[in-house]
């Protein structure tokens, strides 16, 4: 893997996990109101793990787990 492709690789996790965090926060927020807007929080998880998975996604892509 070369190294611009990897570094390109791994700003694009950190962008994703810093998104992620700032959608903790933002629950954490929704979560605080009253009355809690549940489609919103819905959406706000989706998001969540769709971020998630693409992070994962991508650090596995950096770090393939080559056993076979």
């Amino acid at each position: 893997m070369s190294d611009p492709y990897r570094a390109r690789l791994l700003a694009r996790i950190e962008e994703l996990a810093a998104e992620h965090r700032d959608l903790d926060r933002l629950l954490e927020a929704v979560l605080a109101e009253a009355p809690v807007d549940q489609i919103r929080v819905r959406r706000l998880k989706k998001r969540k793990l769709l971020l998630k998975d693409q992070i994962a996604l991508l650090r596995r892509e950096l770090d393939p787990d080559v056993s076979a």
